[in-house]
């Protein structure tokens, strides 16, 4: 029997909010059919670099992909990533192509799709929705994508999408607007979760031998100091230019565009000993590192990581706010080193259990 892939990556989805409590189904399938643990994701913990891995079975060292977010310090230009151009491998859905096979890729984010949905068959975008697909799956228009209720409308879409079309390989993405707002204790939280334990069930009835693989791409913590970098070196006569790996345009999501990572780029390499002994200094800041040892110790780039990375402690986070400090009781957010774990369930798994580390192990063992 030919094998079929269902992956499912829920955005922001930290060990904490999938348990047997909200999600009965997944653990009684992965415990019967296969596992449930959690591993770790890429660092930075943000969307983009995380969907490049998962999607590749690569580090961000490979696919190139740093995060949400770019700047050439050479020509200035900056912009976010959000179309073709910026993975530098192939990913699943490309080598599913070559090899015959019909791809799914259903996003609530249309930058995903945007960026990594070049070679799926089907491509579904809540955000951007395509009338006539929507109609010759019976399914309706989406609601907004900062809406909780996107979260079953984008799962009632894979659903439709498994029984109608029967793609091998299916890869569908969630919204993270929910967690970042509502921690797991909460109903909110809760809801989301428990629609999606109802569609995966749905989906193994509709398809009872296909592969299934539920993770995330980066975790989720509380905050409660915002700090902005630019301004703190500025003020201490350092001029350099901070790119936030996590900025996009879902500012319903982070308003502050704050997370856990920054890539700095001096103006003034004379200003390296200085910026270092500065952010060392700082208690809100868990760790600075040069580029090249931060591009060694987390598989990533040294030629897009800027001067020094930096990360915050795990209840503060970067932002662009109005002066050093901000206290806040009302920022959940991802980005640090504080955001790696999430769970990941697998149904058939391709692989034993100890196979699986990281997120990017998903592609690495797929057999296609």
């Amino acid at each position: 029997m030919k094998n079929r892939y269902f992956v499912l990556v829920i955005d922001g989805c930290a060990p904490e909010y999938l348990t047997p409590d909200t999600a009965p189904h997944i653990f009684r399938l992965a415990e019967t059919y296969g596992f449930i643990k959690t591993i770790k994701s890429a660092i930075p913990t943000v969307t983009n670099v995380n969907h490049a891995c998962i999607l590749s079975g690569r580090f961000p060292e490979d696919t190139g992909v740093t995060g949400n977010y770019y700047y050439n310090p050479d020509t200035g230009e900056e912009g976010f990533v959000e179309e073709r151009g910026f993975m530098k491998i192939p990913t699943v859905l490309h080598t599913c192509r070559e090899r015959g096979l019909k791809t799914a890729f259903l996003t609530v984010k249309g930058k995903v799709l945007g960026v990594y949905g070049e070679d799926a068959d089907i491509g579904i975008n809540a955000q951007a929705p395509d009338l006539r697909q929507l109609e010759s799956l019976g399914l309706a228009m989406p609601p907004g994508v900062s809406d909780p209720a996107c979260t079953e409308w984008i799962m009632s879409a894979a659903l439709a999408c498994v029984r109608q079309e029967a793609p091998d390989f299916v890869y569908c993405t969630t919204n993270d607007c929910c967690f970042h707002h509502y921690g797991p204790e909460t109903e909110e939280a809760r809801q989301q979760i428990q629609w999606i334990d109802y569609y995966i069930h749905e989906i193994h009835k509709a398809d009872s031998h296909r592969q299934i693989y539920i993770t995330a791409d980066h975790g989720m913590n509380q905050k409660h100091r915002l700090l902005n970098v630019q301004t703190i070196a500025q003020n201490h006569g350092i001029p350099l230019f901070c790119l936030a790996p996590l900025k996009d345009r879902y500012i319903e999501n982070h308003r502050y565009q704050e997370g856990g990572i920054l890539y700095l780029y001096l103006n003034n390499n004379s200003d390296r000993e200085r910026l270092s002994a500065l952010m060392e200094s700082i208690p809100e800041i868990e760790m600075i590192l040069p580029s090249e040892e931060a591009a060694r110790r987390y598989h990533l780039p040294g030629d897009s990581i800027g001067d020094y990375v930096v990360f915050a402690a795990k209840d503060c986070a970067f932002g662009e706010i109005d002066g050093e400090y901000l206290e806040t009781d009302f920022v959940r957010t991802h980005g640090s080193l504080w955001e790696q774990e999430i769970p990941l369930a697998a149904v058939f798994p391709a692989m034993p259990e100890e196979f699986y580390h990281y997120s990017k192990d998903i592609a690495a063992n797929l057999r296609l």
